[in-house]
């Protein structure tokens, strides 16, 4: 199916040539159930659910979609069911995680069972956040999975595409954090700009050009604000030389070309950024959202970056395509953590 999104369609299509497994543990959510038998027609991934099949079949049939070819795990009868609760208490016993929690925890947060079937191997990345604020999705994520290796912290991007817009990568731009770290410091933002230009790289596959995002333009205010992104920009230059970053600039200054020649004349990102970092998750959920609502575009996110298997959240606001899309970017962020 042709979608408007041309990121997007190349995601689908880079996802049905290996295909990968995922778990949704939002079984009760319509949009999700829509979700997974789309993913299954286009050959996006297998998909398992997680809950009672019963009971999402009769969801089903009001929907009039087919769930027939889903798979299915109920936490109550999976015969899996002890083996990922010894391995709950093994991770977490150090933090008091006992076998009569772990049994209570894994019969009714289908999150953490969704996690577990990652962790163990059964599925190859996880979706959720639907009906689950970030911090649900997020909390079993980092505790059961971590931070992949070298990694130094998990943030959250979003990917934007939007309609008949020449700037960015054709209208396609990765915005960060917008759904997880609230206040991140100077290093953390270097870091966060880092991992944001990976993702680009691996999910857009163009080169990725990083503004730091900023009230200000090159010195044009006086702020602590200001400060920490010019901070945040010599530490990622002195810490990630490769790194094609600039700041700090104002949105205008980092994505039309005129005004970056008026304001930042000698900047090598200003006026061509397609990776942009908000200087905290004030700016940057404002931001996504202002560019989703009023600009029309595909906001597909918040996805995380830094596990050592790939969990996305989803916002709560979302529909279905926007569901289906990040199971494809999910089922793609597995084929890249196999290699």
């Amino acid at each position: 199916m042709e979608r408007e999104c041309e990121f997007i369609n190349s995601v689908y299509e880079r996802a049905s040539k290996d295909i990968k497994t995922i778990v949704l543990p939002e079984s009760d959510d319509d949009r999700v159930i829509r979700a997974a038998t789309w993913s299954l027609r286009d050959n996006i991934a297998n998909i398992i659910m997680v809950g009672d099949e019963k009971k999402v079949a009769e969801r089903a049939k009001k929907l009039r979609v087919d769930i027939s070819d889903i798979a299915f795990v109920d936490p109550l009868t999976d015969p899996h069911f002890d083996e990922y609760k010894e391995k709950l208490v093994e991770l977490r016993s150090h933090k008091g995680m006992t076998p009569e929690k772990a049994d209570e925890i894994l019969k009714n947060n289908y999150l953490t069972y969704g996690i577990m079937m990652v962790k163990q191997g059964v599925a190859d990345g996880m979706v959720a956040g639907a009906c689950h604020a970030t911090a649900d999705t997020l909390r079993p994520a980092l505790q059961i999975l971590r931070t992949a290796p070298g990694v130094e912290m998990v943030s959250g991007f979003f990917i934007m595409c939007v309609p008949d817009c020449d700037m960015g990568e054709k209208g396609t731009f990765v915005f960060a954090d917008c759904g997880l770290n609230q206040d991140p410091n100077a290093e953390e933002l270097a870091v966060i700009a880092k991992t944001s230009a990976e993702s680009f790289k691996a999910l857009v596959g163009a080169q990725p050009k990083v503004a730091m995002l900023s009230h200000s333009t090159k010195g044009s205010a006086k702020h602590a604000l200001v400060d920490k992104v010019v901070n945040a920009v010599n530490i990622a230059h002195d810490r990630f030389p490769g790194l094609i970053l600039d700041g700090e600039l104002q949105l205008d200054a980092a994505l039309v070309p005129e005004v970056a020649e008026s304001k930042a004349p000698d900047s090598y990102v200003a006026g061509h950024a397609n990776v942009l970092i908000f200087p905290n998750l004030d700016a940057g959920n404002i931001g996504y959202k202002l560019v989703q609502r009023l600009g029309k575009a595909n906001a597909f996110g918040p996805l995380l970056q830094g596990l050592s298997r790939p969990v996305n959240d989803l916002s709560r606001g979302c529909n279905s395509h926007d569901v289906e899309g990040v199971i494809a970017i999910t089922a793609v962020q597995a084929q890249l953590a196999a290699k």
